[in-house]
């Protein structure tokens, strides 16, 4: 999605546990919930 949206140079940082805590913690663990944080150039 990220490329075909004219991204170059696309870049997939590691799985990070951003439920850690939150209430929603026990649901994000069954389903192997995480973030991912993203690098990307945008030419023009």
């Amino acid at each position: 999605m990220i490329a075909d949206s004219g991204f170059t140079d696309i870049q997939i940082g590691p799985a990070v546990d951003t439920f850690g805590g939150a209430s929603g913690e026990p649901n994000a663990r069954v389903f192997e919930v995480f973030g991912y944080a993203f690098l990307a150039k945008k030419p023009g």
